[in-house]
């Protein structure tokens, strides 16, 4: 049985938490709480709040943050946060009651300006998107699991009988690269251990594949799900020091043509699907083909040909050690494994082509992260990628010399393009009775802020024509209102902040 720390606090603590609006809310009289049920959420609008998104740099919620949103005309935040700021000295069996009293004054301040708080486990216990990976996998490991629904246990305990319309819990940031049986099997390990000790507690969970695909199998669960808007990434993430690569990517435009192969490069495992992704065009000599190789399903042979010349020949293997890759993944569904690799390869041109044709030439299948062509004393031209599954390759024609459409064919990709790809998929799962809302949104700091307000005002009426609420990423920071570093932006003195007033006044509208 694992022990915890005495609360130091509790008593000051729950005194402060059962506080309602009676004697902390502001004066407003369209102030109200919004009836909050895993069948259909609310339309929150409001933020993410990052300080507690990582163990470096972590700080104390500040109640200013909820005042500004409150005042501001917003009532949701959501709290992503990294479970090892609060165990003790890395023993992720042991809450560190000291820095739990921050998130217990979060929610506080949630109460006193009416604005709902939705804790999140950006980092949870044997799972996480950032860097570094964890040591133990929370979707294969039985002690990742226990710990994780030990950790979610104690703050079900801390946080029951706060209604659901001031408190939620988002399980896990944005997973990836796991089956939905799997995922929906560890979910209900957590959602139970949540359920025992507060039967009642809203329970929100992340779709699949970073949480841009839903996931029927959490149906049964009565759960919430959350959809993550960042599409199309060569527009939102655009120089984001991040995400490798994007310095290279063209300065992004909205709306605008663009043409996507597919990331899949099928195998003779699924002879149906393997097609190999042709590039057709003008490729003199010295022009650079760079690929991004991400997971492989069991095992694969990337080919690259110029014409009849073979130009890279790449194996991969897939297996319980990570030998050439970056992470083991094991898919107990398929029984299969699907290592991530995250690795580069490039090739240049020793004489000119004509046709570039890339395949899988063995095993089940191989993803494409990033695909990019650079002629000689030429700009980098990135070709988009769909991780779309079960899509066969279309040849492409690339000409640099056509403005604006480099690749084709192509397509529009507008509101209606957005709404296709990212509402639609997620209407469905709704119609079958789930809520959903949008956990995080928004445009890094680097895109232009005019092409930025026109992308987020078409994602915006999408969000409110779908009926669904919304959080962008963040408040303040390189995504939010506040001290969001562009270098294209007027900023207005606000108590203390630089404020965009033109994304604020679009964000009120909508």
């Amino acid at each position: 049985m694992t022990s915890f720390p005495k609360r130091l606090l509790l008593v000051g603590i729950l005194a402060l938490l059962s506080l309602t609006g009676s004697s902390f809310a502001q004066s407003n009289p369209t102030d109200s709480w919004l009836p909050a049920t895993a069948d259909k959420l609310p339309r929150w609008r409001g933020f993410n709040l990052l300080n507690y998104f990582m163990l470096s740099g972590h700080r104390p919620f500040e109640e200013s943050d909820f005042r500004l949103i409150h005042e501001l005309g917003f009532n949701f935040v959501r709290l992503p946060m990294d479970y090892r700021i609060w165990i003790v000295d890395g023993d992720w069996t042991r809450l560190n009651e000291q820095a739990l009293v921050p998130i217990d004054q979060a929610v506080a301040w949630g109460g006193k300006y009416h604005v709902h708080v939705c804790l999140n486990f950006h980092r949870a216990p044997g799972y996480t998107v950032a860097q570094p990976p964890e040591s133990r996998s929370l979707w294969t490991d039985p002690e990742a699991q226990r710990v994780c629904a030990l950790h979610w246990a104690a703050f079900a305990r801390r946080f029951k009988g706060i209604p659901n319309e001031r408190l939620s819990f988002d399980l896990f940031n944005e997973p990836s690269n796991i089956d939905s049986h799997t995922y929906a099997a560890v979910v209900a390990k957590i959602a139970a251990a949540i359920r025992q000790e507060d039967p009642n507690r809203l329970i929100i969970a992340d779709g699949l594949h970073w949480a841009t695909e839903p996931c029927p199998e959490l149906i049964p669960l009565h759960v919430a799900q959350a959809d993550h808007c960042y599409s199309p990434m060569w527009l939102t993430h655009y120089r984001a020091s991040w995400v490798s690569g994007s310095d290279n990517w063209p300065t992004p435009d909205w709306p605008r043509y663009q043409v996507e192969a597919s990331s899949y490069l099928y195998g003779p495992w699924k002879k149906e699907l393997q097609s190999p992704l042709v590039l057709q065009g003008n490729f003199p000599t010295g022009t650079r083909l760079e690929l991004g190789v991400g997971a492989v399903s069991n095992h694969g042979r990337l080919v690259v040909r110029a014409g009849d010349q073979v130009i890279l020949d790449q194996s991969y293997v897939s297996g319980p050690e990570a030998k050439q890759g970056e992470k083991v993944v094991y898919v107990a569904k398929y029984n299969v494994y699907q290592n991530i690799f995250n690795q580069t390869r490039s090739v240049i041109l020793s004489q000119p082509a004509t046709c570039l044709a890339i395949s899988n030439e063995e095993g089940d299948w191989v993803t494409l992260t990033s695909l990019s062509v650079q002629p000689p004393a030429s700009p980098v031209y990135p070709l988009h990628l769909s991780d779309d599954y079960g899509q066969k390759q279309v040849p492409l024609t690339f000409d640099p010399g056509q403005a604006g459409q480099v690749w084709s064919p192509g397509e529009r990709i507008d509101r209606q393009w957005l709404w296709q790809k990212e509402i639609v998929p997620w209407k469905d799962l709704e119609a079958k009775g789930v809520g959903v809302m949008i956990g995080e949104w928004g445009c890094h700091n680097q895109t232009p802020h005019a092409v930025a307000l026109r992308w987020m005002e078409d994602s915006l009426a999408n969000f409110r024509q779908a009926g669904w609420g919304w959080a962008l990423w963040n408040f303040s920071g390189s995504f939010g209102v506040l001290d969001s570093g562009r270098s294209d932006v007027v900023y207005e003195d606000y108590q203390g902040h630089k404020l965009d007033r033109q994304m604020l006044d679009l964000l009120q509208r909508y």
